[in-house]
């Protein structure tokens, strides 16, 4: 006679859908506590709403973004230091948008995962909805997906996606010249773009996320996850002001690749490297792993997050806007004839 076998079931494959619902109810009050005006209905449906009329715009046009952290989540889950890896996250994009001159308006998140550990993807998706809120965007809903057999352990990964909006007559960049004033906005360390080439320098050095950092006070591991900074405040209240022709988001490629995007043809910059201190952090990376000026340049942000280039006549004026919401800012140098850009002086 055939012998009695159980039903399999999906938990018994590894996913267990009561958890991401335990998930969804654990999460609910962060994301209700960074609705803003627009947003329709709250998370748990099929899509999210949300009406650009009732949040001011008279004739908007919609900028989106997606982006994610690379292998700082590396270190995020070695360390299980988890609590800020979402504001890079969040960070990520919405720097982005703001560079277009947009408003962020709300954010989605997608969390994959081996097997959920609701309490870790809350930490994780806590530190989402806080940076939302810093930024005023609406977490407006999300994915979580469990997949045994693709990620291992502990491993995840997270994805963002952002969506704002523009005044049609507000898009940037616009009216970029020659002569227009560079102001960098320092960074808040590495962020999040080089990590791979991180992670090599410490192994190179014989470092472990839990010895001391060569280059501040605390574990390595919790030094190198610094979040990434939010510039979206600062940035719309200096555009706000007048005069900001162009923003650039130092991510990977640093000052080198990512200025020139916002610079149209036939005109490039000239940075003055000896115009602000190299972040200690930098110093170290620099040092440890042998790495050559031009590189660090290209991989890192070097200490400057967000380049903001705007008219000379409004460059002390927008100093202190920016200022005054609480950034570092750095006369870099000018917008300049030519393509691409010229490093002056030497990083210090």
């Amino acid at each position: 006679m055939g012998q009695d076998r159980e039903g399999l079931t999906y938990a018994a494959a590894g996913v267990d859908i009561a958890a991401g619902e335990a998930l969804v109810q654990a999460i609910r009050p962060a994301a209700e506590a960074t609705r803003r005006a627009g947003v329709i209905g709250g998370i748990g449906g099929f899509g999210a709403l949300f009406d650009l009329a009732a949040a001011g715009f008279r004739d908007p046009v919609l900028v989106a973004t997606t982006d994610g952290v690379g292998t700082k989540l590396r270190l995020a889950i070695d360390t299980g230091l988890l609590d800020t890896i979402g504001q890079d996250l969040v960070g990520m994009c919405v720097n982005d948008l703001v560079c277009q001159g947009a408003e962020p308006l709300f954010f989605l998140d997608y969390f994959a995962t081996g097997r959920l550990d609701v309490k870790a993807a809350a930490r994780i998706i806590a530190g989402i909805a806080a940076a939302c809120r810093a930024t005023g965007c609406a977490l407006v809903g999300g994915e979580t997906a469990e997949m045994p057999g693709l990620y291992h352990g502990a491993d995840f990964d997270l994805a963002g996606f952002a969506v704002g909006a523009v005044e049609r007559g507000a898009i940037l960049p616009q009216a970029v010249a020659e002569g227009d004033v560079l102001l960098g906005l320092a960074s808040d360390g590495v962020h999040s773009n080089g990590f791979s080439l991180v992670r090599r320098i410490a192994a190179g050095a014989g470092l472990g996320w839990d010895d001391p950092a060569p280059f501040a006070a605390g574990p390595l591991g919790a030094a190198l996850l610094a979040p990434t900074r939010l510039y979206v405040r600062p940035a719309r209240a200096a555009t706000a002001a007048g005069g900001v022709h162009a923003l650039a988001h130092i991510t990977g490629g640093g000052i080198t690749e990512n200025l020139p995007r916002v610079l149209p043809a036939g005109l490039g910059a000239e940075v003055d490297l000896s115009a602000w201190a190299l972040p200690a952090v930098f110093g170290w990376l620099r040092d440890a792993g042998g790495l050559a000026e031009a590189e660090m340049l290209r991989t890192f942000n070097c200490g400057i997050g967000m380049i903001a280039a705007v008219a000379a006549d409004r460059a002390g004026a927008l100093a202190a806007v920016l200022a005054a919401a609480g950034e570092r800012v750095v006369p870099l140098g000018v917008v300049a004839a030519g393509e691409g850009v010229r490093f002056l002086g030497r990083l210090a």
